[in-house]
């Protein structure tokens, strides 16, 4: 029974996610998963509900985004993506959850610091593009978590927030769909256990539709506080309490 609500938990965390509740929602689709499964079952049983996630975001979000970001930061993330998908399928479940714990303390304090990466004096360079890709990329791979690193730099470009919101959907939609072939090669996807959880798909378009209309009526500051100690307490149990 508890198996059957993480799971149900995830989906609806997926769809309210990027159905614009935040990206908070979404780092916590994969330390929920860990509560019942490896953190690599986990992963690979993320990947592809969000990527069913994606296709509905893109729909909301269509071509409001930037190329240029994502012709400059999409080659580098491969290099992450594959960096990280290798060390996915080698790395015993004790040490990934440790990784995943950090990733997911370091989006905490990425999150808390935001603001002040706007105000910088910032000047572009395209090398900073090339290693926020590959950190996106590695971050994707390895925890389903590579929004702190893109969305650190994209913070630093003047974006409107429409082409914002729409380049970093983009960037994830394809990042996604990259990681696909990887994890199937590392023998990492259960496509039984993928079928297992077919009856939940629903829920994934149901969550976003939600999102798009609760985002209007939500406080989002004080949600997102809270949603962020949520996060700090799957980072510890992650970090600190043994898998049963």
């Amino acid at each position: 029974m508890e198996y059957y609500a993480i799971i149900v938990i995830a989906a609806a965390l997926i769809g309210l996610s990027k159905g614009g509740l935040g990206a908070v929602l979404g780092v916590l689709v994969t330390p929920t998963l860990t509560l019942v499964m490896p953190v690599a079952d986990a992963i690979s049983l993320a990947l592809p509900l969000l990527i069913l996630g994606d296709v509905f975001a893109l729909w909301f979000y269509w071509k409001q985004w930037d190329m240029h970001y994502i012709r400059l930061m999409l080659p580098a993330s491969v290099i992450g993506i594959i960096v990280g998908t290798f060390l996915l399928a080698r790395l015993d479940n004790l040490t990934l959850r440790h990784i995943l714990g950090s990733l997911t303390l370091i989006f905490v304090i990425y999150r808390l610091l935001s603001n002040r990466l706007e105000r910088l004096d910032y000047h572009p360079r395209d090398w900073h593009g090339y290693i926020g890709g590959v950190a996106s990329g590695l971050g994707s791979a390895l925890a389903n978590n590579g929004g702190p690193a893109f969305t650190a730099y994209m913070l630093l470009q003047d974006l409107t927030p429409e082409v914002f919101v729409g380049t970093t959907t983009l960037f994830f939609a394809v990042v996604n769909l990259i990681k696909l072939p990887g994890l199937i090669l590392a023998g990492l996807m259960d496509f039984s256990q993928l079928l297992g959880v077919i009856w939940v798909l629903p829920l994934i378009p149901l969550g976003v539709l939600i999102g798009r209309v609760v985002i209007t009526r939500l406080n989002k500051e004080v949600f997102e506080w809270f949603m962020l100690g949520v996060l700090v307490i799957a980072s510890l149990v992650l970090l600190f309490v043994p898998p049963s």
